[in-house]
């Protein structure tokens, strides 16, 4: 009998070590299923979807461009600015323009009052008299040498004189349209005391130097007029950007003050010399289009296109980042359908263990729960490559492919990565 009980013990002993070996071995293989789904499929119901704002979309084919960031300023050339200068020094009676006006080519921006002004004009009036006595002394020398009455010197010399004051007067009416001043205007009664300051060309005040009642001359300008149709772009590129440049590039650049709005500029010309030791380069650039709000000496930023390249794409919220790589969420059947029958086939071997028999309760309770199931969606994380991003796309390259077909999370994807992660609560 005590041999009987032990072979008995020992029996029922190693049928108990098989099922816990059974047993851990299923948990083992349940636990590292489930392991494995986390890390690549996410379920949400619909009403999560909505909730959040999750949208679908497809991968497209993008003709991206690879860019150059640089940082530059806004410059107008020298031959597009003008200091406002009179000929000839005065006091200035009238200012007529203020900082920031737009002035046009011609317009009076001061007027400035000097005796010499006057002295110029009595010039030009007295040569005007003075042709004429000496026409009138030609005439009569000439007149008096036809019927040999005369001596030739005298009419010689009277045509020398008559030379010499048409020469004086255009001079003198050479000095004042220089002045501003339509000689055929000058008459005895029409003598101007004050002088009129126009600007040379169209543009913006961007300095007044002067005021009411200062002395200014040749060397002491009255305002700076600055022409900005004609504004162009320097940027700085680094010297290994430069074998990528060539003229006639197009750059899109935005100003500091106003980053929303960019304008655009083609290459004009590559300098030949680094800048201040700095190791970068000055890269001109004609602005184009729209100058609206572009002031010289704006801080600027850059980006030159460089390459075109067409690739698979998908708008920038779909790639997500996690543990140093980038991902997208596609939607499956594929896996859920596995992950469903899997839990069917616990649920039913559960079922077959624990509970042989239901009631009508159970069954309605059952089937509401396979309904609930039924609105789940599943997300299959993808592995993906970054490349360019350009326009609010990025070009991407799968790990593993992708069908054609297949309806990819274009926004809000990181609440499914979120989610995946065990940072969002899970609806039961």
């Amino acid at each position: 009998m005590a041999i009987a009980l032990s072979l008995n013990a020992c029996k029922s002993d190693n049928k108990q070590a098989s099922e816990t070996s059974e047993h851990s071995a299923e948990s083992e293989h349940e636990h590292e299923h489930t392991d494995s789904e986390k890390s690549t499929i996410a379920s949400l119901t619909e009403d999560q979807i909505k909730e959040v704002g999750i949208q679908f979309g497809k991968i497209e084919q993008k003709n991206l461009t690879a860019q150059i960031t640089a940082n530059g300023v806004l410059n107008v050339p020298n031959n597009n600015r003008s200091n406002v200068t009179p000929l000839y020094g005065g006091v200035i009676q009238n200012l007529l323009v203020q900082l920031g006006d737009h002035v046009r080519k011609g317009q009076t921006i001061a007027t400035i009052i000097n005796p010499q002004f006057i002295q110029i004009q009595e010039d030009y009036l007295n040569a005007s008299n003075e042709i004429i006595a000496a026409e009138q002394e030609l005439q009569r020398q000439q007149e008096l040498n036809a019927g040999n009455a005369g001596v030739k010197r005298n009419l010689q010399n009277a045509s020398s004189n008559l030379n010499i004051l048409r020469t004086k007067k255009a001079a003198t009416a050479k000095q004042l349209q220089l002045l501003g001043i339509n000689p055929n205007s000058i008459s005895t009664s029409s003598i101007k005391s004050a002088l009129s300051i126009s600007s040379p060309i169209n543009g913006v005040v961007s300095n007044v130097y002067a005021k009411l009642g200062s002395y200014v001359d040749v060397a002491s300008p009255i305002v700076e007029v600055v022409d900005n149709s004609m504004i162009h772009l320097d940027l700085q590129v680094f010297e290994r950007d430069l074998p990528k440049l060539k003229l006639g590039q197009e750059i899109n650049f935005t100003t500091t003050n106003n980053p929303a709005k960019t304008f655009s500029a083609k290459i004009s010309r590559i300098g030949a010399s680094f800048e201040n030791k700095s190791k970068t380069i000055a890269i001109h650039c004609l602005v184009i289009g729209d100058k609206t709000g572009l002031i010289d000496g704006m801080n600027t930023s850059g980006s030159i296109s460089v390459d075109n390249i067409t690739s698979e794409a998908v708008p920038n919220e779909a790639i997500v980042e996690s543990e140093g790589k980038t991902y997208i969420f596609i939607e499956t059947k594929k896996v859920a359908e596995e992950h469903e029958d899997h839990e069917h086939d616990h649920a039913a071997e559960n079922e077959s263990k624990e509970l042989p028999v239901h009631n009508e309760d159970e069954v309605h309770d059952h089937s509401q729960i396979e309904k609930s199931s039924s609105n789940k969606v599943n997300f299959e994380k993808i592995e993906v490559i970054r490349g360019v991003s350009n326009m609010g796309f990025t070009g991407i390259t799968p790990i593993n492919e992708i069908p054609s077909d297949s309806k990819v999370v274009i926004k809000n994807a990181f609440f499914i990565n979120a989610k995946m992660s065990g940072t969002v609560g899970h609806s039961h």
